[in-house]
């Protein structure tokens, strides 16, 4: 059989469109069911997933065929967290006008690593610098690098952090490297996320040199343990425990601490935007005190992923620490995007910010954190009525539950996984299991919950 002319099909196919067509249809008809499937996959859809295990084919493929292969493999086994029901980890819906940009900026294909490279990303991420500063009530100038998540959004963070403070003591990380540096004092909440331990780690700052600071009963580091920090300190603090969504004291905590020239870095993966809540935004009251924080789009926010965030009050402490160099960058008098993250080529995410921040606007981007806020308390009191135990103040969109018992708590977690009504995810608090329910997407309604809780309700009994 003659082998397929590729260049021939692939412009054949950029031609008729039946491809892009295919994919829509097979788009809408997801989108379309997400609210009546399973949460999770059954075990025939993951069975079918074998399917995939083929060598690689020796010569081209029709493309029809490999989008049918992904429909009919690839979807049934795919967890529904677009949809109201899923509440296993953070991870957020995504806001419709938000997925169908980030359809046309996949279609534009853009790589801004450079403003002469993508001039309308390299505007966008600019403009959303500026919107997050204003949504988020930063100081003015704040500096924004936009990467795939939060754990590398703690990673810039954190690296600017490292520069700077030794550049205090009169040593240049970049060209020196770490042997024989002046030590760094890192201070961190004993229930700091694992992300944040990870960061450390890879920046050569250890996970066991570092100190680890006592929280408290909600999930909080305990102000009263900070000892006295200088101008060699890293002081890192949390906007929302991912156990039970409690924030630490920022206003009580950095007013001093900055005063003796510490570095603060807030992660607040998850949390920061509680700050643009109209009715909740106290509980990130003195974030804007911090120099650095991390922020993922993709949870509360609800843009597509692939959304993090690093921020940074001094924009040249950031760039410092991520600027590279070679004789073919033509950096620009605009705001070159690559001098702000660790990546050069990558998918230009501000298109996907930009346009849910446009659309929501100030109210909208209030509205949706509200609502998932109230969304968990009607969680809380129900599943409380039902007779389980919640285990934390729900004051965010974090609920901790459960049973009467250990044994029961683990049985209702089993329960509830394989019900496929709704899904959670399971951890520990204070030495017990729980059942740890995040509501982060727009999509929950009242009715999702209520069925939930009837899930939960079946699972104890």
């Amino acid at each position: 059989m003659k082998k397929p002319d590729i260049h021939a099909q692939m412009r054949r196919e950029l031609e008729d469109k039946s491809l892009f067509e295919q994919a829509r249809q097979y788009a809408f008809e997801y989108i379309d069911g997400i609210g009546d499937r399973s949460v999770y996959p059954d075990a025939a859809a993951i069975d079918h997933l074998s399917r995939f295990d083929e060598p690689l084919p020796e010569h081209p493929q029709s493309g029809a065929d490999v989008l049918a292969m992904l429909n009919d493999c690839g979807a049934p086994a795919t967890v529904a967290q677009t949809g109201g029901r899923y509440f296993g980890f953070v991870n957020g819906g995504v806001v419709p006008t938000a997925l169908a940009a980030r359809w046309m900026a996949d279609a534009w294909d853009q790589n801004p690593a450079l403003y002469v490279i993508s001039p309308v990303v390299g505007q966008l991420e600019q403009v959303c610098e500026r919107w997050l500063c204003d949504l988020l009530e930063l100081p003015e100038g704040t500096a924004a690098g936009y990467v795939s998540g939060s754990s590398t959004a703690t990673l810039c963070g954190l690296a600017a952090a490292r520069g700077e403070l030794l550049r205090r003591l009169d040593w240049d990380v970049n060209a020196r490297g770490l042997f024989g540096a002046p030590a760094i004092r890192v201070i961190v909440s004993e229930q700091a996320h694992s992300s944040v331990f990870k960061a450390l780690a890879l920046l050569g700052l250890g996970r066991d040199r570092i100190e680890r600071i006592p929280a408290d009963g909600r999930g909080r580091i305990d102000a009263s343990r900070i000892p006295v920090l200088d101008a060699r300190s890293l002081l890192i603090l949390q906007a929302g425990n991912v156990n039970t969504g409690a924030f630490d004291a920022f206003a009580e905590i950095c007013d001093p601490v900055r005063k003796n020239d510490a570095w603060v870095h807030i992660d607040g993966a998850f949390g920061l935007w509680v700050k643009a809540s109209t009715r909740r935004k106290y509980l990130a009251r003195g974030i804007e005190l911090a120099d650095s924080w991390s922020v993922d789009g993709h949870k509360t926010l609800n843009t597509p992923y692939d959304c993090g965030i690093v921020l940074c009050r001094r924009r040249e402490s950031l760039v410092a620490a991520m600027q590279a160099s070679g004789a073919y960058i033509s950096y620009s008098d605009e705001r070159d995007p690559m001098m702000h993250v660790p990546e050069m080529s990558r998918r230009a995410r501000a298109v996907d910010l930009w346009a849910t921040l446009r659309y929501l606007g100030r109210s909208g981007v209030a509205d949706l954190i509200d609502a998932m806020c109230d969304r968990a308390a009607q969680f809380a009191d129900r599943l409380a009525a039902h007779g389980f135990r919640i285990l934390n103040e729900v004051a965010f969109n974090q609920v901790l539950v459960a049973g009467k018992t250990p044994s029961q708590t683990r049985e209702t977690l089993a329960a509830i996984q394989a019900s496929g009504i709704c899904w959670c995810g399971g951890t520990e608090w204070n030495g017990d299991p729980a059942i740890r329910i995040s509501v982060s997407s727009w999509a929950t309604t009242p009715d999702d919950v209520e069925r939930s809780v009837t899930a939960f309700a079946a699972g104890i009994h």
